[in-house]
């Protein structure tokens, strides 16, 4: 080989090794970023919270209707960035949180959207797997145990990839 075309791979080489180790960098100052989830919160949105006050510190988009099979006074809104997702509320006013659905943006013990199975018990090993939603919602369910300062962590596992798709505390509405 020529002393050119030794130097040519020996600086591809060196790039490609510099561009993994920015990329390998970048990773956890991303996942660090990312909002929290406990059995009672996500990020600044806790069970409990009225519409109200969420919307006043910015939280959540304004109150729609909600799921149509819930019957006519369901109501919900759309999360606020850096969160994706939203948040279900009471039947009647002041409506208040019932529960928060998770499509991306935070993590519970840094399990968050993507994880897999094995990933999930790691970081929860009481945590229950059950596969009654595979055939209808296309989706396993993985739920953590209820613990004495709060409620339950809900993970929905889609059974084509194999990967979390929504995190829900303290359950998953389905509204499909």
């Amino acid at each position: 080989m020529s002393p050119l075309r030794l130097m040519v791979l020996l600086v591809s080489v060196a790039a490609l090794v510099a561009v993994a180790a920015v990329a390998g960098a970048s990773t956890p100052a991303r996942d660090s970023a990312a909002a929290k989830i406990s059995p009672v919160r996500v990020d600044g949105v806790h069970l409990g919270d009225t519409h109200a006050d969420l919307r006043a510190r910015g939280k959540v988009g304004p109150i729609r209707p909600g799921c149509e099979l819930g019957g006519p006074d369901t109501r919900s809104a759309k999360l606020r960035a850096p969160l994706k997702g939203n948040v279900n509320y009471t039947l009647e006013a002041p409506r208040s949180v019932t529960d928060i659905t998770i499509r991306g943006g935070a993590r519970a013990r840094g399990v968050g959207i993507g994880a897999t199975i094995p990933a999930i018990k790691a970081k929860f090993p009481h945590a229950v797997v059950d596969h009654s939603t595979d055939q209808v919602f296309q989706a396993t369910l993985v739920r953590t145990p209820k613990r004495p300062k709060g409620g339950r962590i809900t993970f929905a596992v889609s059974t084509q990839t194999h990967r979390t798709t929504i995190i829900g505390v303290p359950i998953i509405a389905f509204c499909e």
